[in-house]
């Protein structure tokens, strides 16, 4: 009987906003609450998945993670964390990163960087390889993605073939064509970060691989990809520098996706976005 793990990927969060619905959504996953909630899209979620992994670059007041934050979505039971461009931007990332042992950065950072850009991880059932790559359309100047991904997925399927890969682009070719690269190398998926807006092209690609562009955010609804859209209406407006700030808390919305991963050959059976919406009140 083949044995299917279920892995759970929360999209980027962004601030407290982010922070308060995964640890709402969270719980009420853990306490079996999601049977009859309106609030959350039709999706089978089990109460107690395999494995849970989120991108966490955005955390800390939009930009970066901060230690404390860092523990106190540790603490909420996920597994993992992944980042991208703006794991750098809080300063605190420098006196931790080495030592937080859930936290993966990109691994196409050239060599010699702090942490990590890959990890194992042992679920007592399973284990799963997860990596974390930037793209290069649209970014910053960073090593090849295609290049890094090659040559850590064959040292990771020499352990596991189970394999997820949080690519943070701008892009959507790019990311489109990563996953079809992906694919050919045997990887059990390639979930799509960095713009926040989770998109409608899952899919199991010809080898196995599940695809999405992008796995979308967790934060407050009424803004601009989690951020106050004041500011980012004005700076785009006037092209003038503004500062930006996390969007004020109120509706909040959290954005994921679900992956059943067969354990021994690390093919995916089947990939589901969902998205959990609720309001929490502005004196929190």
């Amino acid at each position: 009987m083949t044995d299917y793990a279920e892995i759970l990927f929360l999209g980027d969060i962004v601030g407290k906003p982010g922070r308060l619905i995964v640890n709402e959504f969270l719980n009420k996953l853990r306490n079996g609450d999601f049977s009859h909630d309106a609030n959350l899209t039709a999706i089978n979620l089990s109460p107690d998945p395999d494995f849970i992994a989120a991108n966490i670059e955005n955390a800390s007041h939009g930009f970066g993670i901060t230690q404390k934050n860092y523990y106190e979505l540790s603490e909420m039971g996920i597994n993992a964390f992944t980042s991208g461009n703006h794991i750098w931007d809080k300063k605190d990332i420098f006196k931790f990163i080495n030592e937080a042992d859930k936290l993966v950065r990109p691994l196409n950072y050239p060599e010699g960087v702090p942490g990590v850009g890959s990890r194992i991880f042992d679920t007592g059932k399973f284990k799963i390889g997860i990596i974390n790559l930037l793209g290069r359309v649209f970014m910053n100047p960073i090593d090849s993605p295609w290049e890094a991904l090659k040559k850590e997925a064959e040292k990771i399927k020499e352990i596991t073939p189970v394999i997820i890969v949080d690519f943070h682009a701008e892009a959507s070719a790019e990311k489109i064509s990563f996953g079809y690269f992906a694919d050919e190398i045997g990887v059990s998926a390639v979930i799509g970060t960095h713009t926040h807006v989770q998109t409608a092209d899952e899919k199991i690609l010809q080898n196995g691989t599940a695809y999405i562009t992008d796995a979308g955010f967790c934060g407050a609804s009424e803004g601009i990809i989690g951020m106050d859209k004041e500011s980012s209406l004005k700076r785009l407006i006037t092209s003038l520098p503004e500062k930006f700030d996390v969007a004020p808390i109120g509706k909040t919305e959290l954005n994921g996706i679900k992956l059943l991963i067969d354990t021994e050959s690390g093919h995916a059976k089947s990939i589901e976005r969902f998205k959990y919406e609720t309001n929490f009140s502005e004196v929190i």
